[in-house]
């Protein structure tokens, strides 16, 4: 019997699902905290079953015609609804929820982790606040909107044009094929509230190491009135020092090979009382451009990445973050973690997070595990001919820009209206101040391959002002501005630097994508494909993986400082992972793998 049966709920369909669907609880699914990075002890989890109605985008709520798993989207098996909604509907949630009794007294935030795309709340008839963007967490203060006692009830409207609007969706498409996957609809992130203190809350933190004067510095937002807000940091559990610019002797560095972890605690005093307190972690590194050695003037000098100080060849997957049970969002969070071991297994030291952002709970286990992260903003568009034919000409004119593929010259930008950059600027700065706290994020990807691609110098001149810590990647693939620190190339199947600039770090952004179906684990059992000519097995994958690694030492040797292979796992009907779809089969023999990524990453 399903887990969720006694729930009157079950996933739908009769697609491949990973083995973790049969874990999830209808009850209590995803319950662990949401934010490891800044924990405070009282919290409520509204992750479950709510009603849900689908109506015309201009209707409204009348009556629900069933239940959804939040936070599984719409889309997904797992949300046990598994329907199109589109940018003619519009998708309601409503539930109901009890405050514990130990909260009175306190103000009440209400948390989405991410709702695709704009989200309009209502707590008990009283809106208290809407959102645009599918990748950021929001939060309201609901409190004015309760009552004092009994059930309060909530209720979210959301609406997503996909690619038929502006907003940035990844690789989401009304007319699914090849690289482009299914619509994602509604809330597909943790649902959750908190107390915190009337007077004075913290919101963020930021913390910031100095290398050069071994520093850190932590700066500290919050709401409200305080005095003084105080930060302790510790090691091992043991205390280190105390306050918002600490200096550090003997620092243990984070790095993939020794991801050391101090932890802190963050307290607002006001008239000498704690008025709100937060527990969490930061690690201590230093991201940079540093030079090969030069013993002589015979031999060529290239910029690297430093991590440290210290030349460091990345070297990872490519990795989408997509799930063939829940899309988005990873049916547990032992799944969500279960990728980033296999990168970690198989010897890798980096992840492109590609087109998507991912929960807090994913940067979080990359910084404990010791993996580096690639950071993409989510495209507002693309340049397919095969998908603009479907696309409302106003829409498509948008976005057809010219791609200077495999050349430093000659791409255009997309003719991008004011609205479509403004929006993109909001929502990159959320994802940005979001996650920029996790240190396991060492390179921002504003664009890719030309999709939406506009005013790259200003856009990576935003990049830095949001966060000038940090390298940034100014068009993976894509059309050259020469604004940022990288100048990346992509080539399929094998790797090749047919683009190179000796003032920039030259990388190779994707490459591979050596398919290979395999039966019984596919999401389209007739229609399937990779980079090249789909393979027979694991064998033929892994020769050619080998021969491509050799190709990428010599690059290596010539100003090739990071590369990225597509990809971790197949993604709907692209067969091209070193997993399948469903993570059940690793398609390649794992100790061979391991050794051809350590020798790359040692070559350097």
């Amino acid at each position: 019997m399903l887990a969720g049966s006694a729930f009157g709920w079950a996933p739908k369909g009769d697609l491949i699902k990973t083995r973790w669907a049969a874990d999830v609880n209808p009850a209590a699914p995803l319950p662990e905290y949401p934010r490891p990075q800044m924990v405070r002890p009282d919290w409520m989890n509204l992750n479950g079953l709510w009603d849900y109605a689908i109506t015309p985008a201009d209707a409204s709520y009348g009556k629900p015609e069933g239940q959804i798993l939040v936070p599984f989207c719409a889309e997904s098996s797992l949300s046990g609804v598994q329907r199109h909604v589109g940018s003619a509907n519009a998708l309601w949630y409503e539930r109901s929820f009890k405050l514990p009794s130990g909260w009175k007294g306190r103000d009440v935030l209400l948390h989405f982790g991410a709702v695709d795309w704009k989200a309009e709340v209502w707590v008990n008839g009283t809106k208290v606040g809407e959102h645009t963007g599918g990748y950021a967490p929001f939060c309201f203060n609901i409190t004015p909107a309760l009552k004092k006692s009994g059930k309060q009830t909530l209720r979210v409207r959301v609406w997503d044009a996909s690619d038929e609007g502006f907003q940035p969706r990844g690789k989401q498409i009304e007319h699914t094929h090849g690289i482009w996957y299914t619509p994602v609809t509604g809330i597909w992130q943790t649902v959750w509230m908190e107390p915190v203190c009337p007077q004075a809350h913290i919101v963020s933190y930021n913390p910031v190491w100095d290398a050069a004067s071994s520093t850190l510095k932590v700066e500290v937002n919050a709401d409200g009135s305080y005095d003084e807000a105080r930060v302790e940091l510790s090691y091992g559990g043991g205390p280190m020092a105390v306050g918002t610019e600490m200096k550090i002797d003997a620092p243990k560095l984070w790095s993939p090979d020794s991801p050391e972890i101090y932890d802190l605690c963050i307290t607002l005093i006001k008239d000498g009382k704690t008025v709100d307190r937060v527990e969490g972690y930061t690690c201590l590194r230093s991201v940079g451009i540093v030079r090969d050695p030069q013993p002589d003037r015979n031999v060529n000098s290239y910029k690297r990445i430093g991590l440290n100080g210290e030349r460091t060849f990345f070297f990872g997957p490519l990795d989408q973050g997509w799930w063939p049970d829940g899309l988005y969002t990873a049916p547990t969070d032992e799944a969500l973690r279960f990728d980033i071991e296999k990168v970690k297994q198989w010897g890798w030291n980096m992840i492109r997070k590609h087109i998507k952002v991912e929960p807090a709970r994913w940067y979080y286990w990359c910084d404990m595990l010791g993996v580096s992260v690639w950071q993409d903003m989510p495209c507002i568009a693309d340049h397919s001919s095969k998908t603009n034919v479907w696309r409302k000409p106003e829409i498509a004119a948008m976005q057809s820009n010219k791609w200077a593929h495999d050349s430093l010259l000659g791409g255009t930008d997309c003719e991008v209206p004011r609205e479509w950059k403004d929006n993109y600027y909001k929502e990159w700065g959320e994802i940005i101040d979001a996650l920029k706290c996790f240190q396991c994020i060492t390179v921002w990807v504003p664009f890719n391959e030309a999709w939406g691609q506009f005013d790259t110098k200003e856009v990576v001149a935003f990049t830095r002002k949001q966060d000038p810590t940090r390298l940034v990647n100014e068009a993976s693939g894509g059309n050259y501005a020469f604004a940022g620190d990288i100048l990346d190339t992509h080539h399929y199947a094998c790797p090749a630097m047919n683009v190179f600039e000796s003032k920039f770090i030259n990388v190779i952004g994707e490459y591979g994508g050596l398919g290979y179906p395999v039966r019984g684990h596919l999401w389209n059992k007739d229609n399937n494909w990779g980079y090249g000519k789909v393979l027979e097995n694991g064998e033929q994958v892994l020769d050619l993986y080998g021969k491509f690694a050799e190709m990428i030492k010599v690059f290596i040797a010539n100003g090739c400082s990071s590369a990225v292979y597509t990809q971790i796992t197949d993604v709907e009907i692209e067969v091209n992972g070193i997993m399948t779809y469903d993570r059940e089969v690793v398609k390649l023999d794992e100790e061979k793998l391991r050794k051809i990524n350590l020798g790359v990453i040692e070559a350097l």
